[in-house]
């Protein structure tokens, strides 16, 4: 399904690159937990929502956009975990740094993960304990490495205290602020060696990410240790984490 789902990926990216390019100000409007929405999340989102429902309508589906209730998703074993536009506050500033990101879960882990940067044209991609980076026609392999000093991957929009702290107890390091789930690829694909989080994400911030981390090599793990997990819970927040190729 990987082929297929890339593709539709980019489907996705290029609904939102029409409203990216258009010349009038994007229009924003405040969702219920006070994030915003704009109609490219949800031209998105709908493009995704149905190829999805065509490729493998047997499984179901959690989209930013359209979350199920949990007495409703509770007892799934495999989903879709979809974040139409992630970094819509990139998308909104108009930097670049945002994505398409669908991931299938199987047994709480990520299993298939696509990242697409739209602006970029940059797809990343995972199955089978692989790692790819497709750009300018070349699909290509990738996996973690080392790097002295090594490059820390942050943020754009989410810095805090705890970050400053944590960042000023490490050796030498260079730091490197990107949007969106394009902090996975980084480290995924060599360019960076750890991602630090301590505020607050979703699952569907994460999961293709995480896929596409792990099948080139990092671990992605919550301060304890212990691997992020996607099995069902009330609760869509992640706890703090690292990507990590320690």
């Amino acid at each position: 399904m990987l082929e297929q789902v890339s593709e539709l990926a980019r489907q996705a990216g290029q609904a939102i690159m029409q409203i990216y390019q258009q010349s009038a100000p994007i229009e924003v409007q405040e969702k219920s937990d006070h994030s915003p929405v704009t109609a490219a999340d949800l031209a998105a989102h709908q493009i995704i929502k149905q190829g999805l429902a065509s490729i493998a309508p047997d499984i179901p589906q959690l989209s930013e956009e359209d979350p199920p209730a949990w007495e409703e998703r509770r007892h799934w074993q495999r989903y879709w975990l979809i974040d139409p536009l992630d970094g819509t506050k990139e998308f909104i500033n108009k930097n670049g740094e945002f994505t398409v990101n669908i991931a299938l879960i199987e047994q709480g882990v990520p299993v298939l993960g696509v990242v697409y940067a739209p602006v970029q044209n940059i797809l990343y991609s995972a199955a089978n304990k692989q790692a790819w980076k497709e750009t300018c026609g070349q699909r290509l392999p990738i996996k973690v490495s080392r790097a002295e000093p090594p490059v820390i991957v942050i943020s754009r929009s989410h810095q805090d205290d705890e970050l400053k702290e944590y960042l000023s107890q490490l050796g030498e390091h260079q730091t490197v602020a990107v949007g969106s789930s394009l902090k996975f690829c980084l480290v995924a694909e060599g360019k960076a060696q750890l991602y630090p989080r301590f505020g607050p994400t979703h699952t569907w911030d994460t999961a293709a990410g995480h896929a596409i981390a792990i099948a080139a090599g990092a671990h992605v793990t919550d301060w304890k240790g212990v691997t992020l997990d996607y099995s069902p819970r009330e609760s869509l927040i992640n706890p703090g984490f690292r990507v990590s190729i320690f």
